[in-house]
């Protein structure tokens, strides 16, 4: 297994470099225990590919998207100028993410603020590399014939409509894809969208993460495959309430396909 060497942007420049595309890391996957290894595994992937990249480092803030679904405009309004600051500064043009928050937030809401970037899921950059043949999901751990289902992101499937990426890169693996009922364009949400993770669910009968994760369920998955740090902490919150925890993984597509590649 090789050594993850995850250069920072001010360390790259500093050697009169420039990387092929930024990593936009998020709060969540800088924070969160369970998201840090999604990001260790897009590092991965990124290194194993021999793509040039660069993080931000202590210099990333968050995107200001929960800020802003609050209801805050003024909050996100400061942190996108002082985000856009920076990454101008870099002269950053491309940018791959691994939560659909954040990605939505850059590439949607960033350029009425004039920080224009082009800006990629890292659903989507998988996708592409396989395409390209650069990542085969060969020897690692055999995904073949095992169920999995796939749960849209609100922010990467309603709100940005990529639904094709993260499908195909689980096809690419052989594995048997199994719809939920509610999915693509009619797919539902894990709960934690519009802030909501930030905050105590109002009153009702059932919690919506148990709600979905009972559709999940109904496929019979080894597998619930994952694209959003919210939707990842939801969907494993559900399969706790259900304990499910020995029978059902939650794993990230990146996690999937770092494992499939033996990374």
């Amino acid at each position: 297994m090789t050594e993850l060497t995850i250069p920072t942007m001010a360390e790259m420049v500093a050697k009169g470099e420039a990387p092929d595309i930024l990593f936009w890391v998020g709060c969540a996957g800088s924070f969160d225990e369970r998201a840090q290894r999604i990001t260790r595994d897009i590092c991965k992937i990124l290194q194993h590919v021999g793509m040039k990249y660069a993080i931000l480092g202590t210099e990333e803030s968050c995107t200001g998207d929960p800020a802003k679904r609050a209801g805050n405009e003024f909050l996100f309004q400061m942190q996108a100028m002082a985000n856009i600051q920076v990454l101008d500064g870099y002269e950053i043009k491309s940018i791959v993410t691994a939560c659909p928050h954040c990605f939505n937030t850059l590439k949607n809401e960033y350029p009425a603020l004039g920080g224009h970037y082009t800006v990629i899921h890292h659903t989507q950059l998988i996708q592409q590399l396989i395409d390209e043949g650069k990542l085969k999901a060969e020897g690692g751990e055999s995904f073949k014939g095992r169920r999995i289902t796939y749960h849209d992101p609100c922010y990467l499937g309603r709100g940005n409509g990529i639904y094709e990426a993260p499908r195909k890169a689980l096809e690419s693996l052989d594995a048997q894809l199994v719809e939920m009922k509610r999915c693509r364009s009619n797919g539902l949400c894990c709960g934690a969208g519009g802030a909501q993770l930030f905050k105590e669910p109002e009153n009702g009968d059932k919690d919506i993460h148990v709600e979905r994760i009972e559709e999940a369920l109904e496929t019979q998955p080894e597998i619930v495959a994952a694209a959003c740090p919210f939707c990842m902490t939801m969907l494993r919150d559900g399969v706790k309430a259900k304990e499910k925890e020995q029978e059902v993984q939650v794993l990230d597509i990146a996690e999937i396909t770092a494992r499939a590649n033996g990374l």
